[in-house]
């Protein structure tokens, strides 16, 4: 089955809320208006309803019954709670005054209602930074229990195929043992989407082709990852065309269980993994969704701020779907 039309199936008729923190964007108020008339989820939009309303009405989209929440000016006694919630949650770090002003921000009170179930998830970023929607999930969500990175990956389609990489989004450079937990979780976090993961840890070099300590922290998170999760198909380190082609992985990695059948892509650090999600979307045709954050206690995901009303559609339906997780 299609991938979006079994995440459909999952989380159609849950009633599931997902938060969307920037209602003045026209992308976002058009893919909100489609999953409220699809049935697939209820969209929570953060703005002022007069300006949210007029952005609707000069696109001619029509939001129905979807809720406007005007976060700026919200009852007391609600923003007291919000409040206080922050407050116990920052253990001391953050005091009333300044959760006050957090809650100023479509991102922190967003953030905020998912941490306090008053949602169930968030997307964010359409026209805010990375940094704008993941800062506020690390402070008042955090990661789960025993993950200590939060990172980010993408969903790669491309007509039958669906590949997710990562980190490609958040941590500029990682350790061993950073690398080894980004590659569990991301493997984790591909069931959602129907692949069976068979992860790959990339390099410029395969099985000792080249040395160097890039090489060696690489050949270090494959042992650390297989060790923390055995039952995942995990290796490296690999070059991309031998990840890839079971010929060259035949010549390259002959007897790997991953090498030529690679779904999972760990990159070494931020910027080979930023770049190559790119070039796959821009130059081989394939959708990129995302960044998607993996290892929060809640879901929250992250769009790009080139992004499109499909995409938010898609990214929406994606937090949904983690909710049933």
């Amino acid at each position: 089955m299609e991938l979006f039309e079994s995440l459909k199936q999952k989380i159609s008729g849950k009633d599931i809320k997902i938060v969307f923190p920037e209602g003045n964007d026209v992308r976002i108020l058009g893919a909100a208006s489609r999953l409220a008339k699809d049935g697939l989820l209820k969209p929570i939009i953060l703005g002022d309803k007069d300006e949210v309303n007029q952005v609707a009405k000069d696109a001619d989209i029509d939001l129905g019954d979807i809720e406007i929440v005007d976060y700026q000016h919200q009852p007391q006694e609600e923003v007291d709670e919000m409040v206080s919630a922050i407050v116990a949650r920052r253990k001391g770090k953050t005091d009333e005054a300044k959760a006050r002003n957090w809650l100023k921000d479509p991102n922190y009170f967003g953030t905020t209602m998912v941490y306090m179930d008053k949602v169930d998830g968030m997307v964010s970023g359409a026209a805010h930074a990375t940094g704008d929607t993941v800062r506020p999930a690390l402070q008042i969500i955090k990661t789960k229990p025993g993950i200590k990175l939060l990172s980010g990956s993408f969903l790669l389609l491309r007509n039958d195929e669906r590949y997710l990489f990562a980190d490609s989004a958040i941590n500029p450079e990682l350790d061993a043992e950073g690398l080894a937990g980004v590659a569990v979780e991301s493997a984790r976090f591909a069931k959602t989407f129907d692949i069976d993961p068979k992860v790959a840890l990339l390099s410029f070099s395969t099985k000792g082709s080249a040395k160097g300590d890039m090489v060696t922290k690489v050949q270090e998170a494959t042992k650390l990852a297989q060790q923390m999760a055995p039952d995942i198909p995990i290796d490296g380190e690999l070059q991309f065309d031998a990840a890839f082609v079971p010929s060259v992985a035949e010549k390259k990695a002959p007897g790997s269980k991953v090498a030529g059948h690679a779904n999972v892509f760990i990159f070494p650090e931020l910027q080979s993994g930023n770049i190559s999600y790119k070039i796959a979307q821009r130059l081989g045709g394939f959708q990129a969704l995302g960044p998607l954050l993996q290892g929060l206690n809640k879901p929250v995901n992250d769009l790009s701020r080139g992004t499109s009303e499909d995409d938010v559609y898609k990214v929406s339906i994606i937090t949904a779907a983690e909710t049933l997780n």
